[in-house]
C-alpha cells in the first residue's frame, strides 16, 4: 500500500494547496489559469511555485474582487469558521440554525468556485482556506470582517489573567479549571451549546440583552467605563463581554453566533437578483421591431453626428492642451456646433477618436484633426461604418463620462487627454449588454435592478459606496449605447445583440452562463465541483479573438443596414435660397452640398442655406460658375430658382477680382477704383494697408489674415501663388499623419489562449516531475527546489554511467539568462562538453552544456 493511500484505499487528504492542485488533472488546472492569469506570468517552474503564487497577497486580493457576492460570502464564513472546517459547520454558518434551501442548493457551487481558483482546498471534511485569504477576511480590530463578527473566546482572552479568567468560569456556573487555555474551552463549549446559552441568556437583565442586540450584527466593540452600570456587568462578570483594552469590550464570537441563530450574514444572497423590466409590467414592452427601427434611427443620428465632427475639424481642429487633450473652451465650442450638451459631445469626441478617425497631427503648433483612415471610413456603406464605430466603443478603456471630473492630483480630466483610461469598462459594457440580451426581446430593463445585478456580481471589498466606478460605468454604457443606437427605447437591439455575439432573446429573463439558481447548475448532493468545471462568476460575454469580432461586427452590419434609409441623388432647390433633403445624400452630392451651402436645420429632413460666402467657399475650391449651375439643375428635382442663379453670378463675377499674394501680404487688382474704395474704408484701418502701385495695395497682415479681413469687408478675394495662379483650397487638405486608434489598457494580466494554457499546464506538469522524482542523493538531499549540487568531475562521472546503463538522472540546470530549472533526463551521449539526452520535461531530445549542470543525482528504483 502507497504511503499516499489510506487504509482503506482512498487517496490520503491533501497536506498543503501543493497537494491538492497535484492532484487535479490537466483541465482544472488551465481553468485555474484561466480564472486567474497572473498566475501565468511568468509561468511557474512546477506546482510547489503555482501553490505559493497563489496564495500572494496580490494574487489572492485580485481574486477576491472578482468572486460574485454569494461566493465572496462563503469565503468570510470560511474565514471565520474553525481552520479546517466541515461543509456541514459552513452550511450551518451560512444557512444558520433553522436552515435556508436556497443556501443549501447554492453553497456547493459556490465551494466549487472557490476551490477550482485554489482559495480553498481539502476534502469536505476539511475545508481550508488559503492563509492569505484567511488573513484578509478574518475579524481584528484594524479591519472588521464583513460579517461583523468579533474575536473567538480564545483569542479575546489570550492575554487576561488566570485568575480573571476562572471568576468568568465560575460566575458562568461552570467548574473552576486547572489552567486558563481549559477555562477558555469550557466558555467555549457553554457559549456554542444551544440549550445552556439560552438558559444564561433567560437569566440576563432586560437592558443587557438590549446591549447584546446593540452589537450582535456588528461592529463588535462597544465603551465602558471604569464603574459600568449594573447591566453591562452582569455581562462582563460572565464573560459575554470581554475587555480587550482599557474602555473597549467586544461581544465574543460565538456569543454573536448563538444571537444570530448560527447565521454568518445578516442576509445571505445565494441568488442573483433578477434584471427587471422598467416600469410596471408591460409599459415598456415594445415590438422588437418598433425598436429596431428605433435604434436604427439613432444609428444613423450618430453617423451624422460624427461625420459633422469631423468634417468640422477638416482644416484643423481645436488646438492640443500642453498637458494633451481638449480645453474646457474648445469643448463648449464643440457642444454647440454639434447642437449637444458638453457631456454628449465628450463622448462624440471620445469615440472618434477610439475608432482612429481623429488624432492630433504632431506639428510644432499641435492640433487635432482628421485621419487619413477617416478617408477610407466615410467611402464604406452606413451600416459598416456603424459597425465600426459601436465595434471601437465596445472594446475601449478610455471613458468619456469622466470628462469635467478630477484626477487623483485634483487635475481636470480634458476630453482627448489622459486619465480617462478605465480598464474594467470594457467589461462593463459587455455584462450590461448581456443582461439586456437576456430579457425577452423588445423589454428594456430598470436601471437600478441592472446596478444591482452588477453589484451582486461583483460586489465592492469594503465600504459600500452608491457611486462607484462600476456603477458609473454602468449608467453611462446605458445612455451611450441608446446615443449610439446599439439600444432603441432602452431595449438591445437585434443589430446590438448581434454585435454583442450573445445568443437569440430567450422567452423569458436569465442570464446566459449564470443560472437563476445556483443549484440547477449542480446537484445538491455534490459538494464538490468537477474537475475542470469552469470557474463560476460573471464572465464577460462576446468573441475574444479578432476574426471572431470582425464576424460579430459584420453580422451587426447585415442586420442593419435593411433599416437604414437609403441615400438620395437629388434635393429640393425653393425660391428662399434654400435646399431640402428629403433623406440621407450620396457622397459625392453631400460633399459638394456641404462646401456649395450652410446646413440651417437638421431631423427627418436636412435644410441647407445658400449664402454668398458659401458660394465664393465653392469657387475657391476650384469651381466655376457653369458647373455650380449645371451642378444644381443635375441634382434638383425642382428648377433651379432664379435667386440662387443670380447669386451664384454675381458671386462669381466678382470672385478673384482681387488678388493677394505672399510679399509680406498683398492685394492686387486691374480696377484701381475698386482698391481706391479699401483704402477709404474705415474697416480696413486695421489691415494697415499702403498703395504700391495703381492696382497693387501691401500689407503689414499675413494672407491668410488679409483674405479673412477682406472678406469680413463684403469682397470676395482669391489668394495668389508666388506664380500669379489662383490658390484652390479644398475642404479636406488637412490630414494628420497615419495614426492607429488607442489601444485598450488590459485590466491585469490578458486571459491566455487555449494554446498558451496547453503550453503552460505541460510546462508546470514537467518541472513538477523533475523536482518531486524520487532520487538517490548521497548525504543530506537538497531543499524543497533547490538544485543538486554536484562536482564537474562528479557530474560528469555520473551522466556516462547513466549513458551505459540507460538509467535517467535529475539534474539542476541554469541556462544563458541565468534562469534555473530542475529536469528529468536520460542521457544518450556525452562528448565535446556536452551531453545528449533525452528529457523527459520536455518531452524532446536536447543537448546540454556540461558546464550549465550544477548538479546530478540518480533517481529511485520506484
Amino acid at each position: 500500500m502507497s504511503s499516499d493511500e489510506k487504509q482503506d484505499g482512498r487517496p490520503a487528504a491533501p497536506r498543503s494547496l501543493a497537494e491538492a492542485l497535484r492532484a487535479r488533472d490537466d483541465a482544472s488546472l488551465a481553468a485555474l489559469l484561466r480564472a486567474r492569469p497572473d498566475l501565468v506570468t511568468p509561468v511557474p517552474t512546477d506546482l510547489t511555485q503555482l501553490a505559493t503564487r497563489a496564495g500572494t497577497r496580490a494574487s489572492v486580493v485580485r481574486a477576491l474582487e472578482r468572486l460574485d457576492r454569494f461566493a465572496l460570502q462563503t469565503a468570510e464564513a470560511l474565514a471565520v469558521a474553525g481552520d479546517p472546517a466541515s461543509y456541514d459547520e459552513l452550511l450551518g454558518l451560512m444557512a444558520g440554525d433553522d436552515g435556508d434551501a436556497a443556501v443549501a442548493a447554492a453553497l456547493p457551487h459556490a465551494v466549487g468556485t472557490l476551490r477550482e481558483q485554489a482559495l480553498v482546498w481539502g476534502g469536505d471534511d476539511r475545508l481550508r482556506l488559503v492563509r492569505t485569504a484567511r488573513e484578509l477576511l478574518s475579524p481584528s480590530p484594524q479591519h472588521p470582517s464583513p460579517t461583523g463578527l468579533g474575536p473567538t473566546v480564545q483569542e479575546a482572552t489570550a492575554g487576561m489573567s488566570p485568575g480573571r479568567i476562572q471568576e468568568l468560569v465560575a460566575a458562568a456556573g461552570l467548574a473552576s479549571t486547572h489552567d486558563a487555555v481549559s477555562a477558555a474551552a469550557a466558555l467555549t463549549a457553554l457559549f456554542t451549546d444551544r440549550e445552556r446559552m439560552a438558559k444564561l441568556l433567560g437569566q440576563a437583565p432586560p437592558e443587557a440583552r438590549e446591549v447584546l442586540s446593540r452589537l450582535v450584527w456588528g461592529p463588535p466593540y462597544g465603551q465602558v467605563t471604569a464603574d459600568p452600570a449594573a447591566h453591562l456587568r452582569w455581562l462582563l462578570d460572565r464573560g459575554l463581554l470581554l475587555p480587550t483594552a482599557p474602555g473597549t469590550v467586544v461581544l465574543p464570537r460565538e456569543v454573536a453566533l448563538h444571537l444570530r441563530g448560527g447565521r454568518a450574514h445578516r442576509e445571505t444572497e445565494p441568488v442573483p437578483p433578477p434584471v427587471e423590466p422598467a416600469g410596471p409590467t408591460g409599459t415598456r414592452q415594445g415590438s422588437p421591431q418598433v425598436v429596431d427601427a428605433t435604434a436604427a434611427g439613432q444609428a444613423y443620428t450618430a453617423l451624422a453626428t460624427v461625420e459633422e465632427l469631423l468634417k468640422d475639424w477638416d482644416e484643423g481642429g481645436p488646438a492640443v492642451l500642453r498637458a494633451g487633450g481638449l480645453s474646457v473652451r474648445d469643448l463648449k465650442r464643440t457642444a454647440v456646433a454639434l447642437d449637444v450638451s458638453e457631456p454628449v459631445a465628450a463622448f462624440w469626441v471620445e469615440l472618434a477618436y477610439a475608432a482612429g478617425l481623429l488624432a492630433s497631427d504632431g506639428e510644432a503648433d499641435e492640433r487635432y484633426a482628421a485621419t487619413p483612415a477617416h478617408d477610407e471610413w466615410r467611402e464604406r456603406p452606413a451600416a459598416d461604418r456603424w459597425a465600426e464605430l459601436a465595434g471601437a466603443w465596445l472594446a475601449a478603456t478610455r471613458t468619456a463620462g469622466l470628462v469635467g471630473g478630477r484626477d487623483a492630483k485634483d487635475r481636470t480630466l480634458a476630453a482627448l487627454g489622459p486619465g480617462l483610461d478605465r480598464s474594467v469598462a470594457p467589461e462593463v459594457r459587455r455584462r450590461v449588454l448581456a443582461l439586456l440580451a437576456a430579457l425577452p426581446a423588445g423589454t428594456s430593463p430598470d436601471p437600478d435592478s441592472v446596478l444591482a445585478r452588477l453589484r451582486w456580481e461583483r460586489p465592492l471589498r469594503g465600504p459600500q459606496q452608491e457611486d462607484d466606478l462600476r456603477s458609473r460605468l454602468a449608467r453611462w454604457t446605458l445612455q451611450e449605447a441608446e446615443l449610439l443606437g446599439v439600444t432603441g427605447r432602452g431595449a438591445l437591439s437585434s443589430h446590438g445583440r448581434a454585435l454583442l455575439g450573445a445568443p437569440e432573446p430567450q422567452a423569458a429573463g436569465g442570464t446566459p452562463g449564470i443560472p437563476d439558481t445556483p443549484g440547477d447548475k449542480l446537484p445538491v448532493h455534490h459538494r464538490t465541483a468537477p474537475a475542470g468545471a469552469p470557474a463560476a462568476g460573471p464572465v464577460p460575454p462576446g468573441p475574444a479573438d479578432p476574426q471572431a469580432r470582425a464576424a460579430a461586427r459584420a453580422a451587426a452590419a447585415r442586420l442593419l443596414a435593411p433599416l437604414l434609409p437609403e441615400p438620395l441623388d437629388h434635393v429640393l432647390l425653393q425660391a428662399d435660397l434654400t435646399a431640402v433633403a428629403p433623406g440621407p445624400l450620396q457622397r459625392p452630392l453631400a460633399d459638394v452640398l456641404d462646401v456649395l451651402a450652410d446646413v440651417e436645420s437638421k431631423g427627418g429632413a436636412t435644410v441647407y442655406r445658400f449664402t454668398p460666402a458659401s458660394v465664393r467657399r465653392a469657387l475657391d475650391a476650384g469651381r466655376s460658375a457653369s458647373d455650380l449651375h449645371a451642378f444644381l439643375a443635375a441634382h434638383s428635382r425642382t428648377p433651379v430658382p432664379q435667386p440662387l442663379a443670380y447669386l451664384i453670378d454675381d458671386v462669381a463675377r466678382r470672385h478673384g477680382h482681387l488678388r493677394v499674394g505672399t510679399a509680406s501680404a498683398y492685394v492686387r487688382c486691374d480696377d484701381d477704383a475698386v482698391l481706391n474704395e479699401i483704402l477709404a474704408d474705415k474697416r480696413s484701418a486695421a489691415l494697415r494697408l499702403r498703395r504700391l502701385a495703381p492696382t497693387v495695395l501691401a500689407a503689414q497682415a499675413d494672407p491668410a489674415a488679409l483674405l479673412e479681413g477682406l472678406r469680413a469687408l463684403g469682397y470676395a478675394p482669391a489668394a495668389e501663388s508666388a506664380e500669379g495662379d489662383v490658390v484652390i483650397t479644398r475642404a479636406d487638405a488637412r490630414r494628420t499623419p497615419p495614426r492607429t486608434p488607442p489601444e485598450p489598457v488590459p485590466e491585469g494580466p490578458p486571459v491566455p489562449d487555449a494554446t498558451l494554457l496547453t503550453a503552460a499546464v505541460r510546462a508546470i506538469r514537467a518541472g513538477d516531475l523533475a523536482s518531486t522524482a524520487p532520487r538517490k542523493t548521497p548525504g543530506t538531499p537538497p531543499a524543497p527546489g533547490e538544485l543538486p549540487r554536484t562536482s564537474p568531475a562528479e557530474t560528469l562521472a555520473t551522466v556516462q554511467a547513466a549513458v551505459l546503463t540507460g538509467e535517467a538522472l535529475w539534474i539542476g540546470y541554469v541556462n544563458a539568462d541565468g534562469a534555473a530549472s530542475q529536469r528529468v533526463i536520460a542521457p544518450v551521449r556525452v562528448e565535446g562538453g556536452f551531453v545528449t539526452a533525452y528529457d523527459h520535461t520536455a518531452d524532446e531530445v536536447r543537448t546540454y552544456p556540461l558546464h550549465r549542470i550544477t548538479g546530478v543525482a540518480e533517481l529511485a528504483d520506484d
